[in-house]
């Protein structure tokens, strides 16, 4: 049996019994391997609509505070 006939045959066997999430998770590393053989990353609907909701944001003008920003910085030892 070649890599994709198992895969599929490993998917089949999990997938009645794995939840959404630990399907996005595996889709997430497939898509790591991909840019990494590639050279190119491709978002994800969830990653697209962070990203166009971030510039919706400062399009508004709607910013971190000098404040917020310290905090994050504390938060992870920065």
């Amino acid at each position: 049996m070649g890599a994709v006939q198992s895969l599929r045959a490993f998917i089949d066997g999990v997938e009645a019994t794995w939840s959404a999430e630990d399907f996005e998770e595996l889709v997430a590393y497939a898509r790591d391997i991909e840019s990494r053989r590639t050279g190119v990353y491709i978002l994800s609907d969830d990653e697209r609509a962070a990203i166009e909701e971030g510039i919706a944001q400062a399009d508004r003008g709607e910013f971190a505070t000098e404040e917020e920003l310290a905090a994050d910085r504390r938060r992870f030892g920065l």
